[in-house]
């Protein structure tokens, strides 16, 4: 059965707001846990060590912040908490297909997994793109933000969307800055291959056109992914994300994010399409340019740069293969915040004035086979 959002009640929210503006922060703390399911704590809960990135917001809202400084503005009377910031609504689903809630095991562990089935799907395997969520968001709520179940739609797309849980990071982080999470074969990175290959296996999907795309940290870690499993992903999709091999613990992944870092020169070369607002405050441009870096180095061919308006004004960098193949796309929005660009207000993090990531990384996926 799919799982229900969590939400809380209005009492609680009331209590948890009474508790903070009095300055009893611990107890705040411990409400709000009982109202996410947590284990209460009776004193301020310690700072996990492997959560780097805060809450998610609206693109309206106030920049991320740690629990710590969500409580100081509810007790500043700046922001008032909510189990389920998106206000919109989501599309419903066309009659007949499918968004339902799977489970893999594995020797490195097991993870929930949605896994989007389009209605009146072409026969034959069909293409599969595997969604990795950023930090605090869910399955359900990244795949509305994007849009991207509407898009593999009208495409006959398989999407998969994996969940981390806050057993792996408090914050639901994909943990792209652990070395344990980094290369074939062990930790996340198995865990993911392990999900791809039962969709894959269970589900029709095409071995040769199957891609992988995240948000920020599912972003950083679609990158390791791309590096780690060459065989696996054809190409892959990139928004606020980071390099591979830029980080090996927690402070050097703070620097980067604010910094940003060139990373090393990449073992394979794979088609890689990126997108980086200049207004972000979280992951530096910076990031965004050594990513695409990273991925034009593995390729010959001509670069050309293009001016453009979609909402925002973009550069866009693309690289070209002799054959007419586009191998690397940079997507350099003006003003855009650390969100999906061009994705639905009904989900958190997206900046729906940008030109449309989803459809584009469609686009791009299609030009793109694994031989």
């Amino acid at each position: 059965m799919p799982r229900r959002p969590l939400t809380g009640t209005s009492d609680t929210m009331a209590e948890i707001t009474r508790l903070t503006r009095s300055g009893n922060l611990s107890q705040a703390t411990a409400r709000i846990q009982q109202m996410l399911g947590a284990k209460p704590a009776t004193t301020e809960p310690p700072l996990d060590p492997d959560v780097i990135e805060g809450t998610f917001t609206h693109v309206d809202a106030p920049a991320r912040s740690g629990l710590s400084k969500t409580l100081a503005r509810i007790a500043a009377g700046g922001m008032h908490p909510s189990a389920t910031p998106p206000t919109g609504r989501a599309d419903p689903l066309p009659n007949g297909a499918q968004f339902s809630l799977h489970s893999h095991t594995g020797p490195q562990g097991n993870r929930d997994y949605w896994l989007f089935i389009p209605a009146d799907a072409p026969d034959g395997p069909l293409p599969l793109i595997v969604m990795l969520h950023g930090c605090t968001q869910s399955p359900q709520d990244f795949a509305t933000g994007t849009g991207m179940n509407a898009l593999a739609q009208t495409q006959g797309v398989l999407v998969a969307y994996p969940a981390q849980p806050t057993g792996a990071n408090m914050n639901k982080c994909w943990n792209w800055f652990r070395p344990a999470d980094q290369g074939r074969d062990a930790g996340e990175p198995a865990i993911l291959a392990g999900i791809t290959r039962d969709v894959q296996r269970l589900h029709r999907a095409n071995p040769a056109r199957t891609y992988v795309a995240g948000l920020s940290a599912g972003g950083a870690a679609a990158v390791v992914m791309g590096q780690a499993y060459p065989d696996l992903f054809a190409a892959i999709g990139v928004q606020s994300g980071l390099p591979a091999g830029a980080a090996r613990d927690v402070p050097q992944a703070l620097q980067i994010m604010r910094t940003g870092a060139a990373g090393g020169r990449l073992a394979h070369a794979v088609p890689t399409i990126v997108f980086h607002g200049t207004g972000d405050q979280t992951v530096a441009l910076m990031n965004g340019k050594a990513i695409m870096a990273q991925a034009q180095a593995g390729f010959g061919g001509t670069v050309q740069v293009e001016q453009g308006y979609s909402g925002r004004r973009y550069t866009r960098t693309t690289q070209t293969m002799p054959d007419g193949r586009t191998s690397t796309e940079f997507w350099q929005t003006d003003g855009a915040p650390h969100a999906w660009s061009g994705g639905h207000p009904a989900g958190s993090y997206t900046d729906p004035t940008g030109p449309d990531a989803s459809a584009q990384m469609l686009r791009f996926f299609g030009q793109h086979q694994l031989d």
